[in-house]
């Protein structure tokens, strides 16, 4: 299924189809999008550095692989965690459609970490800044490799055909930044697509957090409003690029969008079983994923059960600073270190 487009509305997908169990789960499928998800990933665990990753010489316990030390304790990678994905790209196009190599891919303007643990039957989200510098690959017209160099990672995406190709690039840069972290899945939407799945839910309710009424006059800070139709858009989406800190600011927005999103979509799957199907008919023109209906199946048993609240949606913290006419946002390499491990580990017993 050819599918392309933006962070919050596949987020909700993934949920409300596993919610609403809208999707035949025989074993037999579920085994093959198990193997299928693992099969995805570059890595089996992130790459830290030798202080981090190395064991000591000598202990009577065998040291894994995948454990690493971290502020005197020892955790060890969780292997039964799936991670997507999930891209917001900047284009208004209708449908999805493959561009000429070079760099009309669309940047991703939204970039989320959607994690699913069974161990704690949880869903976190990992907001990432997308002016977060980072390593990015650099392709001439021809689709050919040419160097790397740090930039935005949200330009990743502009490079290839905008479809599968420029996808791939994304989730590399990312599972870079995050020292070569797997991931599982990607979806990408177009913005054209967020007053339609807003609409799907019945809209969210906010508390507009700064002043955007330049798009929209029912958007005035402090004000309690029901975002419907191009309301929800430009709450997402629109942002004064002439203003500091613009991204960063859209970005609290986003979190804030999505958190109300998330309630609204698990009111509505409860309503109506067939509520998954339903959002993926209206925005499959405007999506592209590498997520088939096997993997859907392995993770809709456990879906149901997974908890979701505000504080499981976090963001790495960082500096933005003004490099020319462009924000560049730095990581915090400790916070980056501290949320990866609180994420994606787990604490394990081992004495020196």
């Amino acid at each position: 299924m050819r599918k392309a487009g933006r962070i919050i509305l596949v987020v909700w997908a993934v949920l409300m189809t596993i919610i609403a169990g809208g999707l035949t789960t025989f074993e037999a499928m579920r085994i093959f999008g198990k193997q299928n998800l693992d099969s995805k990933s570059a890595t089996t665990s992130p790459m830290f550095d030798e202080e981090m990753a190395g064991g000591p010489a000598e202990n009577n316990t065998v040291w894994e692989n995948d454990w690493v030390r971290y502020n005197g304790n020892v955790y060890d990678y969780n292997e039964d965690i799936t991670t997507f994905l999930i891209m917001g790209i900047d284009k208004d196009d209708e449908v999805v459609k493959e561009v000429q190599e070079g760099t009309d891919g669309g940047q991703a303007d939204a970039l989320f970490l959607l994690v699913l643990n069974p161990h704690d039957e949880s869903i976190k989200i990992i907001g990432i800044n997308r002016n977060t510098m980072t390593d990015v690959d650099i392709y001439d017209d021809y689709g050919r490799y040419m160097t790397t160099t740090i930039a935005q990672i949200a330009v990743q995406h502009g490079f290839g055909n905008g479809m599968e190709e420029s996808c791939e690039y994304q989730v590399k840069a990312v599972s870079n930044l995050f020292y070569q972290l797997p991931i599982h899945g990607y979806a990408a939407i177009n913005m054209s697509a967020i007053s339609t799945i807003n609409d799907i839910v019945g809209g969210v309710d906010v508390t507009v957090l700064e002043d955007l009424t330049k798009w929209d006059s029912k958007l005035v800070e402090g004000a309690q409003v029901h975002l419907e139709g191009e309301s929800a858009f430009h709450y997402v989406k629109s942002r004064d690029v002439k203003l500091f800190g613009s991204s960063d600011r859209r970005l609290e927005r986003q979190r804030q969008y999505l958190n109300g999103f998330i309630k609204a979509a698990r009111t509505m799957s409860m309503e109506n079983s067939n509520a998954a199907i339903d959002l993926f008919t209206a925005i499959s023109d405007k999506m592209v994923t590498d997520i088939t209906a096997d993997e859907i199946s392995y993770l809709a048993p456990y879906m149901t059960r997974y908890s979701f609240d505000a504080s499981d949606f976090m963001m790495i913290d960082g500096e933005t600073q003004k490099n020319g006419q462009y924000e560049e946002f730095y990581v915090d390499e400790d916070d980056l270190y501290k949320t990866i491990i609180e994420v994606f580990y787990e604490k394990v017993d081992y004495a020196d």
